[in-house]
């Protein structure tokens, strides 16, 4: 009896000792600036200043996790808000806070900004912002490292992620710590948090909780994983990164039971609903009184308004130097880039769009591009705003200082991607697309997929360009004008042939993007031999042979993968680019395959199009043959695969 007790002090003196360790977890996870300035800077500091030190006396006067405060005086009015971890102790909120201030203040005279870290959130405005939670600006952080079980981590994380989705938007606070068994009885164990602003309303925690969940999900079954939004922020570990006397039970506030299939303690809920119905009715008084917001610009690397910024076209044409050729980044089917550097020192890459310029071509660029800016996606590249009014219609995008995956693969980078870099590049592009096809509520179908439409930012991970600007094409022209390098190229026979269109032309696209990453070899590249191979025909021939590795690019290190790993990527290629579009997998399913890490069990894979000498012959042939009612395209299709 006394070892047990000697036991247990020892236990909570360790505990003790743990908690006596600070760690305000001032990991930064993003920043941002807006693109406007205020007017009157030394009214706006003077105001904002007061914010901070009224934001900085809340949290220590009253024990709170949550503050907000607001000065109005003058010209340039100043609103903040500062919400930390609930389970940090005091000072580390403090201390958090401390830092977050530190850093915000580097967005100088800027009318808005917002810094997040693991321990805390502080965001200030020029205008009330405090009941928003779903604005652009949602983003998903991944760990580097991957669970020791991954299919049970990724089902354990998936159930615990929903339970807090739905659980914590009714728990007081909008504050939930839960932690789950990966496998019963088993050594592993889930830890995740998810919060809300308390300014929200339920249904705005719901929201933001909802898109935090599924940008959080695709990082299983890495080890840890983040989201966040403009109201909410969710965390997951395989790690605790949070006191056990800070956990809840949750399963009260699931109405079925949630994911774990436990009897819900639906009482507390049914009593709440007259409270729910009062605070509804208080947010709804509240919003109709609100005053209207003024513009504000990019945070996070994207605007706070519900869509893309409108800029000014003499403001983009200064950025670009008069869109200079010194400033041109490149050249594209939908009209060229060009690098600027707008009046807050923010880089951004602007496109000058080779549309029509009739008012109905503007209308439609306004109506497609305010949907186009609300994607959002980690694997997909940042729309910031356009330019409608002006000689030109422009697209402002954020900056990608590694450019796209062609340089890595086939320019002047070639050779400095390794194998886990290529798997994760691969993953990315898969899951942006089953975005754009299956989870945005428009089904976008990009029609575009290769290594120069795939940008790779500061930590080589895959951002998708050019998606959904097909949609600005005029009525009669079905297909894209970008100058394909090669005779076969990305697309598909039903595609570039009949103009028949589907998500399927881009899974083909996709799987021709994987066969380049794993070769580094260009899909229109000639092998220099007798056979006269095209990098689509090797890859199947290999394939057939049971050769998979012959395909590799030679600079990668053998050390670096197996003949497994490259065997199932080959493979999930092939299944890609078959010839019938009905036997492509979906870009939903592709993710599920490259995530598995066993052998995959399905169906082999049909010979690819353009394999066979009949069709190749087809592709390389006289393109004025092409004729009848029901290819009237295809003379503009194949001409792409001409070499023009």
């Amino acid at each position: 009896m006394m070892g047990m007790v000697l036991r247990v002090t020892f236990i909570w003196w360790l505990w003790r000792l743990r908690l006596g360790v600070a760690d305000p977890q001032i990991n930064l996870l993003n920043s941002g600036c807006s693109q406007y300035n205020v007017s009157d800077v030394s009214n706006f500091y003077t105001n904002l200043n007061a914010t901070f030190s009224d934001l900085r006396t809340q949290l220590n006067n009253n024990n709170k996790y949550f503050a907000t405060a607001q000065q109005v005086t003058g010209s340039e009015p100043a609103y903040a808000m500062v919400q930390c971890r609930n389970y940090l102790s005091k000072s580390d909120c403090i201390a958090c806070f401390t830092t977050a201030v530190s850093q915000i203040r580097n967005c100088s005279a800027a009318n808005g900004a917002r810094v997040i870290y693991d321990g805390c959130f502080l965001r200030y405005e020029s205008a009330s912002f405090y009941d928003q939670t779903t604005l652009p600006g949602s983003q998903g952080q991944c760990g580097n490292q991957t669970a020791s079980q991954p299919t049970a981590f990724s089902t354990t994380g998936e159930g615990l992620l929903n339970d807090l989705q739905t659980a914590t938007p009714k728990i007081n606070g909008f504050f939930a710590a839960s932690k789950k068994e990966v496998v019963v009885g088993g050594n592993a164990t889930m830890y995740a948090v998810a919060q809300c602003v308390e300014t929200a309303s339920e249904s705005g925690c719901q929201d933001c909780l909802k898109i935090a969940s599924s940008n959080a999900q695709r990082c299983l079954p890495n080890a840890d994983g983040r989201a966040y939004d403009a109201g909410c922020f969710l965390r997951y570990s395989d790690t605790p990164f949070f006191a056990d006397n800070q956990t809840i039970d949750i399963n009260q506030f699931l109405g079925n039971g949630g994911s774990s299939k436990k009897k819900a303690i639906i009482g507390g809920v049914v009593g709440g609903v007259g409270a729910l119905l009062i605070i509804a009715l208080f947010v709804w008084f509240i919003l109709s009184r609100r005053p209207k917001e003024v513009d504000r610009g990019d945070i996070l690397g994207a605007t706070e308004l519900r869509g893309p910024m409108n800029y000014k076209y003499k403001d983009l044409k200064s950025a670009t130097k008069n869109f200079s050729e010194e400033k041109k980044l490149g050249e594209g089917g939908f009209g060229d880039v060009y690098k600027g550097t707008l009046k807050n020192g923010k880089i951004v890459a602007v496109k000058k769009l080779a549309i029509g310029q009739s008012s109905r071509a503007k209308t439609d660029f306004e109506s497609e591009v305010k949907l186009i800016g609300n994607v959002h996606h980690r694997n997909l590249i940042r729309l910031l705003g356009c330019c409608s009014k002006g000689p030109e219609r422009l697209l402002v995008y954020e900056y990608m200082a590694n450019s796209s995956l062609d340089k890595f693969l086939f320019g002047e980078r070639r050779g400095s991607l390794n194998w886990k870099q290529r798997n994760d590049i691969i993953l990315g592009t898969a899951r942006g697309l089953a975005y754009l096809h299956e989870e945005f509520h428009v089904c976008i179908i990009h029609r575009d997929i290769k290594t120069a439409n795939i940008l790779l930012d500061d930590d080589l991970q895959p951002k998708i360009a050019d998606f959904g600007l097909a949609r600005l094409l005029p009525e009669d022209q079905t297909h894209l004008s970008t100058k394909f390098a090669g005779t076969i190229g990305y697309m598909p026979p039903e595609y570039a042939i009949h103009g028949q269109l589907s998500e399927k032309v881009d899974t083909y696209s996709f799987g021709v993007v994987v066969l380049e990453i794993i070769s580094g070899r260009k899909s229109s590249e000639v092998k220099n031999d007798t056979d006269g191979e095209y990098l689509l025909e090797r890859a199947w021939k290999l394939h057939e042979n049971d050769k998979h590795l012959e395909l590799v690019d030679e600079t990668l290190d053998t050390k670096d993968y197996t003949a497994e790993e490259v065997k199932i990527n080959v493979e999930i290629a092939l299944m890609c680019t078959q010839s019938s579009a009905a036997l492509r997998p979906s870009m939903s399913e592709v993710v599920v395959l490259l995530r598995s890490k066993g052998s995959l069990e399905h169906t082999p894979p049909t010979k690819p199009a353009y394999v066979d000498s009949d069709n190749k012959n087809k592709v390389r042939g006289d393109t004025s043959t092409s004729t009848g009612s029901s290819t009237s395209n295809a003379t503009a299709s194949i001409s792409q695969f001409s070499g023009r």
